[in-house]
C-alpha cells in the first residue's frame, strides 16, 4: 500500500497546479457569469425568475470579467460565495476520484518488464555479463563462454504501425 501513495504523492505535484488552475479558469469564466445571473434573477422578483437568469447568463458568459467584476459588489457576494463553495466541494471531489483511479495498480506499475530491476546488489552478475554476450536487457549479457545451456529464447511480437 505504501508504493501506491509514494506514487501518487510524485505524480500528484504536477497534477494538483493544473487542477489548481483549472479550477481558477472555471471560476472565472463559468461560476462568476452563473452567480451573477442567479443574483439577478432572485433580486428581480420574489420568486426565481428563470428568464432574467438565462438572459442575464448569455450576456454575463460572454463578458466573464465584467461578472467578475459584479460578483463582488455588495448584493451579489453573498450567492457568489455559496456558489464558489459548491463547485469547490464539487470539484475536489471528482478531483480526489480521478487521482485515486490514476494510482498504480501493483507495486510493479512502471517498471520495465525487461529490466533487472528485481536483482539488488549485482546478483544478477553471478550469472551474467556486465559487459558483452548475448543482449538481455540493458547492462546484462549472457555469456557466451559460460558451461552448460545457453539457449535463449524470446517471447514477444513485432509490431507494425
Amino acid at each position: 500500500m505504501n508504493y501506491k501513495l509514494q506514487s501518487m504523492l510524485e505524480n500528484g505535484k504536477k497534477k494538483i497546479i493544473i487542477f489548481a488552475i483549472l479550477w481558477l479558469v472555471i471560476i472565472i469564466l463559468g461560476v462568476a457569469p452563473f452567480a451573477a445571473a442567479a443574483a439577478e434573477a432572485s433580486q428581480a422578483g420574489a420568486a426565481f425568475n428563470f428568464e432574467t437568469f438565462f438572459e442575464q447568463l448569455g450576456q454575463y458568459i460572454t463578458s466573464p470579467f465584467s461578472s467578475l467584476g459584479v460578483v463582488f459588489s455588495e448584493g451579489y457576494i453573498g450567492t457568489f460565495g455559496n456558489c464558489v463553495l459548491y463547485f469547490s466541494l464539487f470539484y475536489l471531489a471528482a478531483v480526489i476520484v480521478g487521482i485515486v483511479k490514476a494510482a498504480p495498480k501493483s507495486e510493479y506499475t512502471d517498471i520495465e518488464h525487461g529490466s533487472s530491476g528485481w536483482a539488488e546488489h549485482g546478483e544478477q552478475y553471478k550469472v551474467l555479463s556486465k559487459k558483452s554476450g548475448i543482449i538481455l536487457a540493458e547492462d546484462n549479457y549472457l555469456p557466451l563462454n559460460k558451461m552448460g545451456n545457453i539457449n535463449v529464447l524470446v517471447v514477444g511480437r513485432i509490431r507494425f504501425w
